[in-house]
């Protein structure tokens, strides 16, 4: 098969899914789980709707960002690569985010196994570097936002939220999804794109996934637990 710059069909299809339901399960969770989704929407519609537009902006672009990286470093190797969604995880997902907590692995970009480490390495490395950039570029966001007057800020965990400052909170959560998207695929088990970097070059693996790991760690607490 020869590789092609030109999704198909059932990989925009596929890709589509993975963006609206991993945004959905990230919205929930922003939300508080299942038990807090019903009574937000009645109590708040608005504010609920808000947090779920949030997510669709920082975990949707953070995820499919990430799955493209993937597949066009494998492209411009020559190798013929697509994504696709395991509609099993998202909805596991989703299942998760209900319960208050979360675990998603909504699918992946595939492509020939037997290939030379370097090209594995730097295939699996593009996702989580697109993520540190992407969280970069957020963290330029909220850089360039104004400051809001504590008066019109509301408070969802460790999430600063206001309808007058959009920039700042779309600056906020992407900063904390992208750094959490880095370190999480960067951790060396299964099939996560850490141990593909691992096994290619050790150094560069330690470069990478030690900052990417902190972060996306800190990220979590912050938010998660610690608020």
């Amino acid at each position: 098969m020869e590789p092609s710059y030109l999704p198909t069909r059932w990989e925009l299809r596929d890709f589509a899914a993975s963006y609206v339901l991993l945004s959905v399960t990230f919205g929930i969770l922003f939300v508080g789980g299942g038990k807090a989704l019903k009574g937000a929407f009645e109590a708040m519609p608005f504010f609920t709707s808000y947090l779920f537009a949030l997510s669709f902006l920082t975990v949707g672009v953070g995820f499919v960002s990430h799955e493209l990286a993937h597949r066009m470093v494998a492209i411009r190797f020559g190798r013929a690569a697509a994504f696709r969604a395991h509609y099993g995880m998202l909805a596991l997902g989703i299942a998760t985010a209900l319960a208050g907590f979360i675990f998603a692995a909504p699918g992946g970009v595939y492509h020939r196994r037997d290939i030379p480490l370097r090209e594995r390495g730097l295939i699996a490395l593009a996702g989580p570097v697109t993520n540190v950039a992407l969280a970069v570029v957020f963290g330029l966001v909220m850089a360039v936002s104004p400051v809001l007057d504590p008066a019109d800020v509301a408070r969802v965990g460790g999430f600063t939220l206001s309808t007058d400052g959009l920039l700042l909170t779309v600056g906020g959560i992407g900063v904390v999804v992208n750094c959490i998207l880095a370190g999480f695929n960067m951790l060396p088990f299964g099939p996560l794109d850490g141990g593909k970097v691992y096994l290619w070059n050790t150094s560069v693996y330690v470069c990478v996934a030690v900052p990417s790991i902190l972060l996306g760690a800190g990220a979590y607490l912050f938010v998660f637990v610690v608020s």
